[in-house]
């Protein structure tokens, strides 16, 4: 952090020495930002500067209480400007990130896709944590009264991990699509995450699992009293 370091004295040093303009805080603010440093960082070089500018100002002048206190005063009108700004822009982008997360999170949300008359398909991709899992039991149920679904497949092929707390949500889910009238079956459960399932001792109970998208439609048409067939057979049957 040595070049860091040198960087950050030189824009403090040409800031306070600039008489021209001095309170161009703006300015000094968007200079520090473009460096990319850590605010803790930040923030520990403006209490060094601070201190620094206090010694140096109070060799200037007699140590008495009151040529002390001005000089206190004088440095903290020069570096809290700087650092309130600083810590609103820091803000703001932290607000900005958030607010850009959200909406990530509600187009990662899932939404219902019917792909049959009465079968729908759920595919979900990322990770599943609490707030993300509110949004897909609401898509879900809203899906399932919207496109009158009798049977949703929940496709977990995208989740990278799916440990106690995810399984314990699609569990949720299934169970609340029941009392809407409709049935849900798991699909994309890869060999790992079956692994992980059976070593973590999570019970599924009575949800469907397949480990494919194709099977788990094969089913859902057994379940909705249907099933592929094959174009050729039907000609030679007729």
């Amino acid at each position: 952090m040595e070049l860091a370091n040198e960087n950050f004295i030189d824009i403090i040093y040409t800031y306070l020495s600039n008489d021209e303009n001095p309170t161009d805080v703006d300015d000094f603010v968007t200079r520090i930002l473009q460096f990319g440093w850590p605010i803790t960082y930040l923030t520990r070089g403006f209490q060094i500067s601070r201190r620094v500018l206090l010694e140096i100002m109070n060799e200037e002048k007699h140590s008495d209480t009151v040529n002390l206190l001005k000089v206190c005063q004088h440095a903290d009108a020069m570096i809290e400007p700087i650092f309130s700004r600083l810590v609103k822009d820091v803000a703001q982008k932290w607000e900005h990130t958030v607010a850009m997360q959200k909406t990530a999170l509600m187009e990662l949300s899932a939404p219902l896709i019917p792909v049959m008359r009465n079968i729908s398909i759920m595919p979900l991709i990322g990770t599943i944590d609490t707030e993300r899992a509110k949004l897909i039991m609401e898509n879900l149920l809203q899906g399932v009264i919207d496109h009158h679904a009798e049977v949703v497949l929940i496709d977990i092929t995208g989740v990278p991990v799916v440990d106690t707390m995810v399984a314990h949500h699609i569990i949720q889910a299934s169970e609340a699509v029941k009392l809407v009238g409709a049935e849900c079956i798991l699909v994309g459960i890869r060999p790992e995450i079956a692994q992980t399932i059976i070593h973590l001792g999570i019970e599924l109970g009575e949800l469907k699992t397949k480990s494919s998208l194709q099977k788990g439609i094969q089913t859902a048409l057994a379940m909705t009293k249907r099933k592929i067939v094959d174009a050729t057979d039907r000609g030679g049957a007729d």
